[in-house]
């Protein structure tokens, strides 16, 4: 009994002949994860996490607990996240391009530190990388409505 109907057998391996996406789509993905690790590195290098009342907003209950219990629980919640997500990965391609649309909503949601920026009228952690996802953005949506019309 199949506990995940497959529209294919599990497979978006490198080297599968079974790969469920468009190989444009992954080299676009695979290009923005450098993009999203130099971002990282520029928001934590410049304090991002010291100022920006999002990133607060969402992890001020972390704020109160311990190092050790905070990193627990994130550690926890990445590796639930992982779990999931793994699952819904190999669950077809709708699921695929779903979590895929995730991804494409981050890249223009980086576009808070530039509009940070112009109000502030001065450099906003995480501006620099930042100005690129739109651009990576647009061609990635490009791509995965492509793969949603099919």
């Amino acid at each position: 009994m199949d506990l995940i109907p497959q529209e294919k057998p599990l497979a978006n391996l490198p080297g599968s002949e079974h790969v469920m996406i468009s190989k444009k789509l992954q080299q676009i993905l695979v290009l923005a994860i450098p993009l999203f690790i130099v971002h990282g590195l520029e928001e934590y290098a410049t304090g991002f996490y010291t100022i920006d009342p999002i990133f607060k907003f969402f992890f001020q209950a972390f704020g109160g607990m311990t190092v050790f219990q905070a990193t627990f629980l994130l550690f926890q919640i990445m590796f639930w996240s992982l779990l999931v997500f793994s699952a819904l990965l190999i669950s077809g391609k709708r699921w695929q391009l779903w979590l895929l649309s995730i991804l494409g909503i981050i890249f223009f949601f980086e576009i808070h530190h530039i509009i940070e920026a112009i109000f502030r009228w001065q450099y906003y952690p995480g501006m620099i990388t930042a100005t690129l996802f739109p651009v990576v953005g647009i061609f990635y949506w490009k791509e995965l409505g492509r793969e949603f019309a099919k």
